[in-house]
């Protein structure tokens, strides 16, 4: 694995303040039952780093102390793995917590899962899954033979049980990543394909489409590494950098915490171990912080944080500004 942070560490990134913070964003560890190419955190099988309960219990005990913090949002790895996941949820929601879980679809269908579709639509919690395109052969290659027709049985069974149906207030959102080193396609235009190809041939429904730029850290950034492609991606994103993005970007009202309860002002910067600092500690724990403590603290940047503000804008929702280019197929 090439180490990219070296590469990234000179920069000319614009400054950053961190404003009022209103989402925790928990990696409750890097296991994963895939091993995409596109990964950013280097996630697969094998990995063994996974949040312990007493970390659960100060993520929960925090949330109850920050009442602005009104979204825990739920990463790994495949966070259902963690064997604490669903006690986090039911803590989470019973202080009324929005919870969103990033979902590959196909740990629905993992021994030890069973009953997982049901506790999310019983809990109410928002589902965020990957689907990196509306073709299997391109799924496929990305994500491992088998995974597309897993991923459409997933979408299947949470529309089943009432996900992106009127009335029911359960919200199921796709997220689209590139296959290489291109930035994502207008946002809008491509959601409109996604959504009449999977309702045309496999009656799945979703709310919204959000569309993600490749994070040139980790598994994919080492990947352009050995392909003599970085310097090329690197300066794609900078000369696709738009200043008007820089007010949207997710690290001003989130922070971002590992499996070991430490802070960072996101996911990325978790990745490349730049944590977060303050009063000269070199690591901040959620359980010695208000949150409060977090509102405008300088955030730490490097030349990946291009990857946010390039062309629509790139964060965990997705695009930060509308595009009206007409979209192209999601095998690009």
């Amino acid at each position: 694995m090439h180490a990219t942070l070296p590469l990234l560490a000179r920069t000319d990134f614009p400054a950053l303040r961190r404003r009022v913070v209103d989402t925790l964003q928990v990696n409750l560890g890097y296991r994963c039952n895939q091993s995409c190419v596109h990964c950013h955190v280097n996630a697969g099988p094998n990995r063994t780093e996974e949040m312990s309960g007493e970390t659960v219990d100060t993520v929960i005990a925090f949330l109850a102390a920050s009442p602005q913090v009104r979204t825990l949002d739920l990463t790994g790895g495949a966070p259902e793995l963690n064997r604490h996941f669903r006690r986090l949820v039911i803590g989470a929601r019973s202080l009324g917590v929005r919870v969103i879980d990033r979902c590959n679809l196909t740990i629905l269908e993992e021994p030890g899962q069973e009953g997982l579709a049901e506790f999310l639509a019983d809990h109410g919690v928002e589902v965020v899954a990957s689907m990196p395109c509306y073709l299997e052969e391109n799924v496929d290659r990305q994500r491992g033979k088998g995974t597309f027709d897993a991923s459409i049985r997933g979408l299947q069974r949470l529309n089943a049980l009432g996900y992106s149906r009127p009335g029911t207030g359960l919200i199921l959102n796709l997220v689209y990543n590139p296959q290489g080193a291109a930035l994502p396609p207008a946002q809008e235009a491509l959601e409109r394909d996604y959504k009449q190809h999977l309702a045309a041939h496999f009656g799945v429904l979703f709310d919204q489409l959000f569309t993600l730029a490749n994070m040139p850290i980790q598994r994919f950034g080492s990947m352009l590494v050995s392909k003599g492609q970085f310097n090329s991606y690197m300066s794609l994103l900078r000369s696709a950098h738009r200043e008007d993005n820089l007010d949207q970007v997710m690290c001003r009202s989130l922070v971002s915490v590992d499996w070991l309860g430490c802070l960072y002002d996101c996911d990325f910067n978790q990745q490349l171990g730049l944590p977060i600092r303050d009063a000269g500690k070199p690591r901040v724990h959620l359980g010695e912080i208000t949150v409060g403590a977090l509102e405008g603290q300088s955030i730490r940047v490097a030349d990946h944080c291009f990857g946010c503000t390039a062309g629509q804008g790139s964060s965990c929702g997705g695009a930060l500004e509308t595009a009206a280019a007409s979209a192209t197929t999601c095998g690009i």
